[in-house]
């Protein structure tokens, strides 16, 4: 199998009215003068020298008029305000961008793959964001694995259409909510057609900054307290499970303090939060806990793969199932906050899993 494949990173570019250009290693120096908290150190750590560090921050505060860091002897560098929002802005472009960008390049790994094999000998996975699945491409060495991210109606259209091998679907491991959202989304889960391939459990959860200085434990707590809150956009899976946990709240939607901006993954609802955006986001434990933000578990879902039951003896779908039952696989599964295996790899049907949901 030919294992060429394209990434693609974003970098930012900043150039003023005159035309003066930040190199986007700017933002790699800021970042490690956050971590550090030594310009010196900063500066290795980015790849240049200390003078073209210093270079770099005092442009940037001849163009904006503002210091980019403070210092003070003994205590070492750190981000100014000014420096503290640009480092959010790329960090917050990167968690909003990233899963796009990463099925973007997936796309056209595909359409190369094609026409280096003559053939479609890749796996076409279609996801809603998560930090599991994510993971798959990363172990495949037997199999490619064509990972784009989409919601779930988008995935189970594509997954009827033949458009996609896979689909993955969500729902609470709570025998009450998961008939509820397999409900929502019967007119895609028609018959018999489908088996399902078990994966892992995730929670999913409110999430706040450390230092808020007012904090909620359920959403009716939320919803009287007025704080700003940031949700997913309104057609993905984890937006269905919030409106859900609303109404078995006895809460309407709009009793919420929501914010018009919406995001399309779980690491730029925590970042939104963790830059001050908003008070409250909504998302999976990973998330809060790769923005260090407090984390309050609302629910427990499974998150699985769906096939059609005819293409269960490809080979290439047998090579995934053993690498998502391999235990080096299985070992970076717990390695991820609030992720746990789901008898990973196992064949099942929603009629087997909903008899054993705890």
């Amino acid at each position: 199998m030919h294992k060429k494949k394209l990434s693609i990173a974003p970098a930012w570019i900043f150039r003023t009215d005159e035309g003066d250009l930040f190199e986007p290693v700017l933002f790699r120096l800021l970042e490690n003068i956050r971590e550090s908290g030594k310009l010196t150190s900063a500066a290795a750590a980015a790849g240049i020298s200390y003078r073209h560090a210093w270079n770099l921050l005092n442009r940037g505060a001849d163009t904006f008029g503002l210091p980019m860091v403070l210092m003070r002897k003994g205590h070492g560098t750190q981000l100014s305000p000014l420096g503290e929002k640009l480092l959010w802005a790329d960090q917050r472009v990167k968690a909003r961008l990233g899963p796009q960008i990463d099925s973007m390049a997936s796309e056209f790994n595909d359409q190369i793959q094609q026409l280096l094999a003559g053939q479609h000998p890749v796996l076409r996975l279609h996801a809603s964001h998560g930090y599991a699945v994510a993971l798959l491409p990363e172990f495949s060495d037997q199999v490619e694995i064509n990972l784009q991210y989409r919601n779930p109606e988008e995935a189970l259209t594509a997954l009827n259409r033949g458009e996609c091998d896979l689909a993955s679907f969500h729902f609470p491991t709570c025998p009450e909510r998961a008939r509820e959202i397999l409900h929502y989304y019967r007119h895609q889960l028609v018959g018999d057609q489908f088996r399902l391939i078990r994966f892992v459990t995730r929670r999913e959860g409110l999430m706040m900054r450390k230092d808020a200085p007012v904090k909620v434990s359920s959403l009716p707590e939320l919803a009287s307290s007025g704080l700003r809150f940031i949700g997913r956009d309104r057609h993905s899976g984890t937006r269905v499970l919030f409106n859900l946990l609303l109404r078995q709240a006895g809460l309407a939607e709009d009793s919420i303090n929501r914010s018009p901006q919406q995001e399309f993954t779980h690491t730029a609802v925590a970042a939104f939060v963790a830059a001050g955006m908003a008070d409250v986001g909504f998302g999976v434990e990973a998330a809060a806990s790769q923005f260090n933000l407090d984390f309050v578990e609302m629910a427990r879902e499974h998150y699985l793969l769906l096939c059609h039951k005819d293409r269960m003896d490809q080979s290439n779908l047998n090579h995934l199932l053993n690498l998502m039952r391999s235990q080096p696989f299985i070992d970076r599964i717990h390695h991820l906050p609030g992720y746990e295996p789901d008898a990973p790899g196992t064949v099942t049907t929603f009629e087997q899993l909903l008899a054993g949901v705890d």
